[in-house]
């Protein structure tokens, strides 16, 4: 039975790398139907137009917005709904109920319906991530790169010893820029029984100037991806750059964090816990009062915002203020970071780049929280 046009449901979405398990329920949690679509442009549109036919849709929770679930939160929103962030399935219903793309969807649905999962999924269609895109690139070259080098060295070490004593103690460049000039005497390795010293010189000499033209080409990569990062941060959060402590590579943390909507982070006491810099509470009993440092949110900006801090507490003189003050008042070091992380996610709030009407009121910044 069809439920009336006027009537409100609720869209859960299983995502997969091919296809998409979609479930719709009412406002009661009663399943009113539920279909595969294909992970495409047309898939989305049939599941959307699919999903319409129950009733108005007051949200539509998608699972693993960041991946498989980000270009169809991409068409929904671009449609005019309301899509809801579910990464995480509710464990106790799958251990009880098993687990198939239809009791996921269901799952997910459920999880919008009883606000267990309330959060705006980031748009992913900006210079933010634009951003995201370039530093993700950019951490792959430079694992490549060290990982290059090491392997470099590695054959290096082990290689006979008129060759490595010419290379074991010269600096990095000047290890890469030596092993670029190596020429092998012989690269005919069906030369194997006859002459075995010279082929393993010659496989030697092969591998270390291969790797240095890799770790080269990768060197050079990560020069132009700087670049660019440094031109796409600067244009989009120029306030952002020119807070003390912040270049362009924090900042380009902090944008990624908040996304290409930061008006889905309500105040800067969420974008405090999205950090991992809000005191949870840890009260029990007798013990009142107490509070833990948190151990969620996003491990990576709350990395950025401890650089942030250690360059503060060496160069920032109202921050060293501050730290004398608060030693003085029987603060560890410890917490008197703490202190400083949670003020400096406060100031790196109001500097995120978002449209006018919601842009927080800038005031004069002080010393410390």
């Amino acid at each position: 039975m069809i439920p009336a046009e006027d009537e409100t449901v609720i869209g859960g979405v299983d995502t997969h790398k091919h296809t998409h398990y979609a479930a719709v329920f009412d406002q009661h949690g009663r399943v009113l139907g539920h279909q595969q679509f294909p992970a495409s442009d047309a898939g989305y549109q049939a599941l959307l137009a699919w999903m319409r036919t129950y009733g108005s849709l007051e949200a539509i929770g998608v699972e693993s917005t960041g991946s498989f679930g980000a270009t169809l939160t991409r068409a929904l929103t671009a449609a005019g709904e309301h899509v809801i962030e579910v990464n995480r399935p509710n464990r106790i219903a799958r251990r009880m109920d098993g687990k198939s793309d239809r009791l996921d969807a269901e799952q997910i649905a459920r999880a919008v319906l009883g606000q267990t999962s309330t959060a705006t999924p980031k748009s992913k269609s900006g210079m933010v991530e634009v951003i995201r895109t370039l530093r993700v690139t950019r951490s792959s070259a430079v694992k490549a790169r060290t990982q290059t080098f090491n392997t470099l060295f590695g054959i290096m070490i082990g290689a006979p010893s008129p060759l490595r004593d010419e290379l074991v103690n010269l600096t990095k460049r000047t290890l890469i820029n030596r092993c670029l000039g190596l020429r092998p005497e012989t690269t005919d390795f069906t030369q194997l029984h006859a002459h075995p010293e010279r082929l393993l010189m010659a496989s030697i000499k092969t591998a270390l100037r291969d790797l240095a033209r890799r770790w080269k080409a990768l060197d050079a990569e990560i020069k132009t991806l700087n670049k660019q990062i440094e031109i796409v941060v600067c244009a989009t959060a120029p306030g952002l750059v020119e807070l003390f402590g912040v270049g362009v590579e924090l900042a380009g943390q902090f944008l990624v964090t908040a996304g290409d909507n930061p008006e889905r982070i309500r105040n800067e006491k969420a974008f405090a816990k999205l950090c991992g810099v809000a005191p949870q509470p840890a009260s029990s009993g007798r013990t009142t009062g107490r509070h833990r440092l948190s151990r969620s949110g996003d491990r990576q900006a709350n990395s950025a915002l401890y650089i942030v801090t250690i360059v503060r507490l060496r160069h920032h003189e109202p921050t060293r203020a501050y730290v004398e003050r608060r030693t003085n008042e029987g603060l560890s070091k410890r917490e008197i970071i703490r202190c400083l992380k949670r003020y400096i996610a406060r100031e790196i709030y109001a500097n995120l780049p978002r449209s006018h009407e919601d842009s927080p009121t800038k005031t004069a910044q002080p010393a410390a929280a």
